[in-house]
């Protein structure tokens, strides 16, 4: 097996690779994959990609790419096929890429969330690299929704999306993540800056699949224009929908606004004919993987969020 930089190889080369992640993610998760595998295939024919390929007898069998922002890296896709040992290659290439990643002058920080598709990435190795934290990737068959249609608390309004609310809702990210478990796995919770950069790869760009409006709320006090809680939803394939975001500010939670959050956005996909709604949580959230368990979610897959820093918080 050769391990080669990710800058040497056209993207041609990965095309089995490609499909083979494409079919994964259709299958498994719902998901279209397509459109990201596109932006890859453009980054690495611009030779703009960090990243390492696998090879053996002059074939890709896995790869994995890495992206830098600011003080971090982002470890943004791995994928190793399943005709070939995915353990022994998974771990070569996640070695290469930390390695690289750590290199980097004033990089302070590694955040990394591994999709495994066949096989499991072993926990023991990767806490050798990464502080771990277990995500559930869950999934609703929208027939099967468990809707209280209980309304939104006295004194607050359920309001749809609106681009106005960019800079308030960078707000309401920063303080609903204060002191919790997400903001230790992606550090864009922890200011405005971080969060505005957050909404604008949500719903500006396809960071998260297609953003959809229509499905995306805010709730706000009656009295006041300032979000308190905020659901954001897009399209990831023809009839399927994603929960990319949903918070509520310290101090209204446990008053089931989340929930009402949720049950407007699923009623709004099952009148536009969506089949079904999918959403990651951190397993350590049990207040909401049980809030989702109650409308109906079940959980489809379990996946790895790491993090590494160079001097922790």
């Amino acid at each position: 097996m050769q391990i080669l930089d990710l800058r040497q190889i056209p993207s041609r080369k990965l095309e089995p690779l490609f499909q083979e992640e494409t079919s994964h993610w259709r299958d498994e998760l719902h998901w279209d994959y397509r459109p990201s595998v596109d932006l890859i295939r453009k980054f690495v024919d611009s030779h703009s990609l960090g990243g390492y390929v696998a090879m053996e007898e002059d074939k890709p069998a896995g790869y994995g790419f890495y992206v830098l922002e600011d003080h971090k890296g982002l470890i943004g896709g791995l994928f190793v096929s399943s005709r070939k040992s995915q353990e022994s290659i998974t771990k070569s290439l996640i070695a290469e890429m930390v390695s690289a990643l750590r290199a980097t002058p004033r990089l302070k920080r590694v955040e990394a969330q591994l999709m495994p598709f066949g096989t499991e990435l072993n926990p023991e190795f990767l806490s050798k690299y990464f502080t771990l934290h277990t995500r559930l990737f869950m999934l609703l068959p929208l027939a099967e929704a468990r809707l209280s249609n209980k309304p939104i608390s006295s004194g607050l309004r359920l309001e749809p999306w609106t681009d106005k609310a960019f800079e308030s809702a960078a707000r309401l990210i920063q303080l609903a993540y204060a002191d919790h478990v997400d903001s230790e796995i992606n550090d864009q919770y922890c200011s405005e800056a971080g969060g505005m950069k957050f909404l604008r790869n949500i719903v500006l760009l396809p960071g998260c699949g297609q953003f959809l409006p229509e499905a995306s709320f805010l709730v706000q006090p009656v009295t006041g224009d300032r979000p308190i809680g905020m659901v954001l939803t897009s399209t990831v394939a023809s009839g399927v929908g994603h929960t990319t975001q949903i918070c509520v500010m310290p101090g209204y939670q446990g008053h089931g606004i989340g929930r009402a959050m949720m049950e407007s956005a699923i009623q709004v996909l099952k009148r536009r004919k969506y089949e079904s709604l999918s959403l990651t949580v951190t397993s350590a959230n049990s207040q909401a993987v049980q809030l989702y368990e109650h409308l109906g979610f079940r959980i489809i897959k379990k996946f790895a969020a790491g993090v590494w820093q160079a001097h922790p918080r």
